[in-house]
């Protein structure tokens, strides 16, 4: 019996490397595996994946797990590659390139092949790197949905928590996009870059006077919204720094908030969860997904926004280990992106 399927012009072996989490430690320690390529459904695509593009919520769920998952469970969520096999009809159809932001219930894209449901992917423009494209659902998905949610308009000041990350560095610009004027916080070393993503006012917040500085900055009327990437103790404060009734959209858990803060300010507060999209098996939300991505797709390609800088990562165990826990460190400010095929 052959050990490979033919399928078009493309041979799709039985058999696939892929990077899995044996089981949640603080080590993140990860093994290089062989396992079956995966079996599509009616509306799924069989995809070769050639790059994935690691977030910090890789590294988190690594060390926590999450609750959803079986183990041994195979990492990553963000990934580009091309269509080796459709159903008849099926669109995109065999050969194109896509990109898409995989369900984090599910196994994820560390692997050479993978399934994604055909809805929820974006092809890929001509011209545009696929290691760019890999970069861009997590993190500009989610600062796309913390500008809608916030309802961001022009005249809006905006404070973007953590503005030298990933979804800072998008948010920044699409919320200029907007009209807004932008304040963000970053460490000393990443000012200009957050400047010259278009930031008005850039504070560093390691500093122990920052709202003080901020009040001075902006006056006494307080942010219109905020864009929370941090989470913890910053929430509240942010919370702080809004007008009356003013709008934040939070990436992280909430804290536990002091009931006289909420009746002071009284916060219109928004949750920005990806992963929702797959958890509450929402098809409209799935189908935003690609939405998101096509959006995504075109600024990168037009150069209306500037993506993080690259970093290359191999595709083994112990280089993905690494990777994640140089990302959990802080101080990181691109992206890092693993090759898995040519």
């Amino acid at each position: 019996m052959p050990n490979t399927d033919v399928t078009h012009e493309y041979t799709i072996p039985r058999a696939m490397r892929a990077i899995v989490l044996p089981e949640p430690n603080e080590e993140i320690s990860l093994a290089d595996v062989q396992l079956p390529v995966p079996k599509c459904a009616d509306n799924e695509l069989l995809i070769k994946v050639e790059y994935v593009g690691l977030n910090p919520v890789d590294g988190q769920f690594a060390k926590s797990g999450f609750c959803n998952w079986q183990y041994p469970h195979v990492l990553g969520l963000d990934a580009v590659g091309v269509v080796v096999k459709a159903n008849k009809g099926v669109f995109p159809s065999v050969g194109e390139r896509v990109m898409w932001h995989a369900s984090v219930g599910g196994q994820g894209v560390l692997s050479e092949y993978t399934k994604v449901p055909n809805y929820a992917v974006s092809v890929l423009p001509a011209g545009l790197s696929p290691a760019v494209a890999a970069i861009l659902p997590c993190a500009g998905m989610a600062a796309l949905i913390s500008i809608d949610k916030l309802s961001i308009n022009e005249g809006d000041t905006v404070l973007i928590e953590g503005g030298a990350g990933a979804v800072g560095q998008f948010a920044i610009q699409y919320a200029k996009q907007r009209g807004a004027n932008v304040f963000a916080t970053a460490s000393k070393r990443n000012h200009k870059l957050v400047k010259q993503l278009g930031a008005e006012v850039v504070f560093d917040y390691n500093d122990k006077k920052l709202c003080d500085k901020i009040r001075r900055e902006l006056g006494p009327q307080g942010f219109d919204a905020v864009i929370d990437t941090i989470g913890g103790e910053s929430t509240a404060r942010n919370i702080e720094l809004m007008r009356f009734c003013g709008k934040i959209a939070c990436l992280n858990p909430l804290p536990c908030f002091d009931q006289d803060l909420m009746y002071r300010r009284a916060p219109n507060i928004s949750v920005v969860s990806l992963g929702g999209a797959w958890l509450a098996n929402s098809l409209c939300a799935q189908q935003r997904l690609s939405f998101m991505g096509n959006l995504l797709l075109e600024g990168a390609c037009n150069g209306d926004i500037k993506t993080p800088a690259l970093t290359a990562v191999e595709f083994n165990a112990q280089a993905v280990s690494d990777a994640l826990n140089k990302q959990l460190a802080g101080g990181f400010t691109g992206k890092q992106v693993v090759h898995v095929a040519p």
